[in-house]
Formats: structure tokens, C-alpha cells, sequence
């Protein structure tokens, strides 16, 4: 862990940070490279006593080298980074088993709806939480996405997520928490003069202590999600 990130507690959070790494330090290599030209260029060709300006022709070879090396780092960094993008943007390789929860985004609060006693969501027995999302550690989880009114943004750094939630749209978004614990979940979208204020706990816990939380909210135990079966390596889930 580095001191600029938080703990990864989520299943595709150690490939995010290896991207943002790899992505970094060619930025970075940029920069330097670019800032020693600059800083040479300076010295070089500052203004000294009897020397006038000159003009100097442009090159066309030097324009397709700087043209042609950017262009073939963006390709590579876009073909590198499209599996991971692919893994938790693309709803058709979402795990079929996944438990749903509704996300509902309004200034300034969150409110999630969880399936009831028959485990399916958008029926008469859902129930609804404001600003306290609770989950089981090692499931896979699909978050239905939603506004009430402007645009906010679902931002859980532990779970290297960060969606907008736009009103008129439902967006659907992947995760499967693995470490137990507490979590924050933000807005990351400037959406009037409470945004500050407009957080949420993410607890994440074991199987146990999930199903007594749902029974401490009224719910039967029977909607507590069964244990994530284990994989195979035919079946591609993210």
C-alpha cells in the first residue's frame, strides 16, 4: 500500500492499481524528459549580448516523431487497460449469481434497496437503508445505479469504484468486496451546497454477521445471500 491509496478491499482493485502505476511512470518519463528538453533549451538559446534571433524551418521529421510516439503510447496504454476496463464495465460478463442492490443518489443522501424474504429486487418485500450499505465479504454484488435529481457520482476508493449516476438512467456496476470492514462511499460529483455531507458506510461482513443484521432490521434470515460458490476457470467470471 502506498500512502496515496487506501487499502484495496475489493477483487479488481490490486489490477486498477497496477494500471494507474504503468501509467504513471510513462507519464512521468514524459514529464522529465519534456522538462530537461525545456530546461536545456533555455540555457541553450537564452538571450546574450550581440546575438539576434533567428528563424529557424520547421521539420516535418520531427513533427511525425512527436506525433507518432504519443500516438503509439495511447494505443498500447488502450489495448493494455481494455481487459480490466472490459471486466468491470461490461455488464454481459457480470456473474450471473450476483445479488442486486438498488442505489438511489439524491441531495444529498444515498439510499439502497435490498431484495426481501423472496431475494428478488423491485417486489413489494424489498426494504430501504439510507447512508449505511451493507454487504457479504466474497460475494459478487450488481449495483443498480440511479438519480433522483442531478448528477452524483459513487465513489468507494477501497473498491477502486468511481460511476456517475445520472437522473433518467439506470447504470449497473460490478464489485465483489474480499477484506471485511467499514468503508466510505462519496459523492465524487459536485451536485449543490450539501455535497460534502453526502457520504455513506460501506460494512462489508461475514455470512453470520450479515444474516443478523438482517434479522436486527426485520428481514427473514432466509434472504441472507448463500456462500459464492467457488469459480471454475470455463465459467469467466470477472
Amino acid at each position: 500500500m502506498h500512502w496515496w491509496f487506501p487499502s484495496n478491499a475489493s477483487s479488481v482493485g490490486g489490477q486498477v492499481d497496477s494500471l494507474f502505476y504503468v501509467i504513471l511512470y510513462i507519464t512521468g518519463a514524459v514529464f522529465v524528459l519534456v522538462e530537461a528538453a525545456l530546461l536545456v533549451f533555455l540555457v541553450r538559446y537564452r538571450r546574450r549580448d550581440g546575438r539576434r534571433a533567428t528563424y529557424v524551418e520547421g521539420s516535418t521529421k520531427a513533427e511525425i516523431i512527436w506525433t507518432t510516439i504519443p500516438a503509439v503510447i495511447l494505443v498500447s496504454l488502450a489495448l493494455f487497460s481494455q481487459p480490466l476496463w472490459s471486466k468491470i464495465k461490461n455488464t454481459d460478463t457480470y456473474p450471473a449469481n450476483a445479488d442486486r442492490i438498488g442505489v438511489e443518489a439524491k441531495q444529498f443522501e444515498w439510499r439502497f434497496t435490498y431484495p426481501g424474504p423472496d431475494g428478488k429486487l423491485g417486489t413489494d418485500d424489498d426494504f430501504m437503508k439510507k447512508d449505511e450499505l451493507h454487504l457479504v465479504v466474497n460475494r459478487d454484488y450488481v449495483f443498480e445505479l440511479t438519480s433522483r435529481d442531478v448528477v452524483h457520482d459513487f465513489f468507494i476508493p477501497a473498491f477502486r469504484i468511481k460511476q456517475d449516476a445520472v437522473p433518467g438512467m439506470t447504470i449497473r456496476v460490478w464489485v465483489r468486496p474480499t477484506v471485511p470492514g467499514t468503508y466510505e462511499l462519496a459523492c465524487a460529483e459536485l451536485c449543490g451546497l450539501g455535497h460534502y455531507r453526502m457520504r455513506a458506510q460501506v460494512i462489508v461482513q461475514t455470512d453470520s454477521a450479515y444474516a443478523a443484521w438482517l434479522q436486527s432490521q426485520g428481514v427473514a434470515a432466509s434472504s441472507a445471500p448463500a456462500p459464492a460458490a467457488t469459480p471454475t476457470a470455463s465459467e469467466g467470471t470477472p
